[in-house]
């Protein structure tokens, strides 16, 4: 292929990614009754009230995208050294992709596409590192909260509770472990003949030490801190009546039910919907401002960065490294 029919298949490409990504969006919020929801609701608020609360989750949504930058750019530092405005352009752009595949596998593509390419099969390993800290601390607090959950809104006999705790203790331990070894999934791939071959894709594992693993973890939870607090807050402001420990104890159930469940971003509110008024009827009946909640925050958390990151769809180079651009 020439250098220039590789231009113009690239431009076509950026286009069509771009244009059905805006297809997904438009088809989905004019239809999303759940975001009608939340407008309907929030026009008895005052517009300063609305844009001070809405404001603070939109800034909370940045940090939170700037934090998985950061934590990109450390991982991907055993692969190839970024620079930090270089891994925050490659998580908007992901973020465009995942709109519209399944379980945010686009996510993967919209990131490594700004590595060499020699890099890119690498990039994916190192990216599944990162996710997997993030769903460590997902399936960690929400064991804990679902035995908080069920000690207080069932009838469960004491031996089953117990057991039932004795088995979140052991699926928490369990993850946090192998999170800590992940240098074990390297030496099991080369421990099989046919993966062997590969070795040069994932045997950078081995060279991320405990203290390193650590850190990343730590940028996670400031993740899960910052988008807990999104949900805190905007439960806070529409359903002043829920108590800040029942807020604290769903919010983490919500994230585990979802982190469980095969989605796609733009189908994912009707999960997200689902799942908190199935948990919150225990604590509220109040399930429009439930909602509303939910479907301002997939809003913000999700459309918006996808909307942005669409800009860093065109700063891509298919056939060769985006940093020579």
């Amino acid at each position: 292929m020439t250098s220039g029919l590789k231009k113009s298949f690239s431009l076509l490409l950026k286009i069509a990614i771009v244009a059905f990504a805006f297809w997904f969006i438009y088809t989905k919020l004019i239809s999303n009754n759940d975001l009608k929801k939340f407008v309907s609701l929030i026009q008895s608020i005052p517009v300063s009230e609305v844009y001070l609360y809405l404001g603070i989750v939109f800034t909370l949504m940045l940090i939170n995208w700037g934090l998985e930058a950061v934590k990109w750019k450390r991982l991907i530092a055993q692969v190839e050294q970024i620079s930090l405005w270089r891994a925050i352009e490659s998580v908007f752009c992901g973020l465009t992709w995942a709109i519209f595949t399944p379980n945010r596998l686009g996510e993967y593509g919209g990131r490594v596409f700004f590595l060499s390419p020699k890099r890119r099969i690498a990039g994916v390993v190192v990216m599944t590192v990162g996710n997997i800290g993030q769903l460590v601390l997902t399936n960690v607090f929400g064991a804990i909260a679902i035995c908080i959950f069920v000690y207080r809104f069932t009838t469960l006999e004491p031996i089953l509770f117990f057991a039932l705790c004795i088995l979140a203790f052991a699926f928490a331990t369990f993850f946090l472990v192998f999170y800590f070894n992940i240098k074990w999934v390297n030496g099991i791939l080369l421990s099989i003949k046919f993966t062997r071959k590969y070795k040069r894709f994932y045997a950078f594992l081995a060279r991320y030490k405990k203290a390193e693993l650590f850190k990343i973890l730590m940028i996670c939870l400031v993740r899960y801190t910052v988008f807990t607090s999104q949900y805190l807050i905007m439960f806070m402001w529409l359903v002043p009546s829920l108590a800040f420990t029942d807020i604290l104890m769903l919010v983490p159930i919500l994230f585990f039910v979802q982190s469980s469940l095969p989605s796609l971003d733009l189908f994912d509110i009707g999960i997200r919907s689902v799942t908190g008024l199935f948990f919150f009827k225990f604590v509220t009946q109040q399930n429009t401002a439930v909602v509303a909640c939910i479907a301002s925050i997939w809003l913000i958390n999700i459309i918006i960065p996808a909307i942005l990151g669409s800009y860093f769809v065109f700063k891509l180079n298919f056939f060769g490294n985006t940093q020579r651009n």
